[in-house]
């Protein structure tokens, strides 16, 4: 059941007067439930819970924190039917869609949940004592990663599973040991608040710390500002527009106590196409570029909106079938009419810039928020003198840049902002002809792809999913596997510590079996054993 109210920990609370509704862009209606903003005294009291409850969670096991992770997921599929029923409403997406992304998201809080429960993941490192050693003697340096805090997730619009409510962000957040306060999309916060109520549900039943977990409503930015300059709060994720990334790392740069914002943001994810390629197989990479540039109304961060090949008849070839191919697939609903207008202005301020030529564009009168998925084309020279074309379009849209040759070809890509992801089509005979252009494109992005499309997103511990600014705030951090959880943790050393008052990760007898570099050798032994032997492994 849908309430409305925002969860302050456990607590089910609406003190506040400003109200909104979200919105069906399929029937291009607003839903029935109405939803009250978080005022300043929930903003506090959901961020003082989170810190009273990291002073005990962050000293839970593995084992604790890992059966509270599984917990969620068993109570999200427990919610069955209705939640799918309220994503769908709440979205425009497809009922195959919402299962595939629950199914991400149940996957993601699971692998976590084996990542803590096995325990490696904390880098445990120990250097033992030589009290003899001249001139000077050593101590005994032991260190491991911690958990900064209470952490702020911002959900994503266009992923109201995978990247919100108990997303990525949060799962690692809490594997890492952080209480979490979500501020839900105002797009999908029914399906937020569902999801936030698993959490809670799961929270009782293991145990855990009264504050763990909120969920607060917000239609602007208000909550979310309050959040992020709250000194209480030790880091912010964030998955959305460049602007709303860049002015929450602004904010958390401008406190007395500066904090990290891991904010993934916008790419136009390059292709390289090389003829050889294209001349021998440009009808099967027209099609797959075709279903990528469209997919879900082109409403991935990994969406390929920029394709650069050098001219040629196989690139002419090409473009014909792609435009074809662009044509012939149905257009989709977006996900709010004001993600469309967006697209729609975006677009529009592309096609009216000098020397764009628009190849396709679908017209979708009769379906007020579906997107009008376009191809567009321009030479080489206008793109890299004219750098407003590089920017994102949210949608279903693409370039074609025509390049006279490879040098124009490495200037566009050295001139690029940062990318999620570079992708090279070519024919593994003529991959080595350009070395300079693959390592162009490497420079740019976080992720190279070789004949594939970027859209679609494994999730594993060899993803990285983020790339050199604005792609993402850290190039340094992936948003997508296990490892994201580094994001909310820092290392920490223990000098000459009495071995019974060390955590057990740095513990002397190694009591959790886990891999710890010990004077430099991984090794899942106790100390005793090895000190007894210099080549143990």
């Amino acid at each position: 059941m849908i309430t409305g109210k925002n969860y302050i920990g456990s607590q089910l609370i609406a003190n506040g007067n400003k109200t909104y509704k979200t919105f069906n862009p399929q029937l291009n209606i607003e839903n029935p439930w109405i939803f009250t903003e978080a005022t300043s005294d929930e903003i506090n009291l959901a961020v003082d819970l989170a810190s009273m409850a990291y002073d005990t969670y962050k000293n839970y096991s593995g084992n604790q924190k890992a059966d509270f992770l599984n917990a969620i997921a068993d109570e999200i599929l427990a919610l069955g039917d209705e939640l799918l029923e309220v994503y769908c409403t709440e979205s425009g997406l497809s009922r195959g869609r919402a299962e595939g992304e629950r199914g991400r998201t149940i996957m993601q809080l699971r692998s976590f949940a084996d990542m803590v429960a096995e325990g490696s993941w904390v880098e445990a490192a120990i250097d033992t004592a030589l009290p003899d050693r001249q001139p000077i003697p050593k101590t005994d340096l032991r260190k491991m990663l911690i958990p900064l805090g209470p952490v702020v997730v911002f959900g994503s619009s266009n992923f109201p599973f995978a990247y919100s409510t108990a997303g990525g962000d949060t799962a690692s957040a809490l594997a890492a040991g952080c209480p979490v306060i979500v501020k839900s999309h105002p797009m999908h916060v029914g399906t937020g608040e569902m999801v936030a109520s698993a959490v809670i549900k799961a929270a009782k039943q293991t145990n855990m710390p009264e504050g763990i977990f909120s969920n607060l409503n917000d239609s602007g930015i208000t909550v979310g500002s309050s959040l992020v300059k709250h000194p209480q709060v030790k880091g912010v994720g964030f998955t959305g527009s460049i602007k709303g990334g860049r002015a929450l790392f602004d904010l958390a740069s401008q406190r007395p106590e500066p904090i990290p914002v891991f904010a993934e943001m916008g790419s136009i994810n390059p292709v390289v196409l090389l003829p050889q390629a294209l001349e021998e197989q440009s009808t099967v990479w027209a099609a797959q570029f075709a279903s990528s540039i469209t997919v879900g109304s082109g409403q991935f961060c990994t969406n390929p909106g920029l394709l650069l090949g050098l001219k040629s008849d196989s690139l002419n070839e090409f473009i014909s079938q792609l435009s074809e191919e662009i044509v012939k697939t149905v257009p989709s609903c977006m996900l709010h009419p004001s993600i469309r207008n967006n697209f729609m202005t975006g677009k529009k301020e592309l096609q009216q810039q000098d020397e764009v030529i628009t190849l396709t564009e679908i017209k979708t009168e009769d379906a007020p928020n579906f997107a009008e998925q376009t191809l567009l084309s321009v030479e080489g020279k206008t793109f890299l003198e004219n750098t407003s074309l590089h920017q994102e379009v949210f949608g279903p849209l693409s370039i074609i840049v025509q390049c006279e040759n490879e040098t124009e070809l490495i200037a566009i890509l050295d001139k690029l902002e940062g990318q999620l992801t570079g992708t090279v089509i070519a024919l593994d005979s003529e991959l080595g002809k350009y070395t300079e252009v693959v390592a162009s494109l490497q420079n740019r992005v976080g992720r190279l792809i070789f004949n594939g499309v970027p859209t679609g997103v494994e999730v594993c511990p060899s993803m990285l999913h983020g790339g050199p600014y604005p792609a993402s705030s850290d190039p340094r951090f992936t948003a997508v596997g296990i490892h994201a959880v580094k994001r909310w943790v820092r290392p920490f050393s223990y000098q000459n510590w009495p071995n019974v008052l060390l955590p057990t990760a740095l513990q002397n007898e190694n009591p959790l079996g886990i891999s710890r570099l010990v004077n430099n050798k991984q090794t899942h032994l106790p100390i005793a054993l090895c000190l007894e032997k210099p080549s143990f492994v």
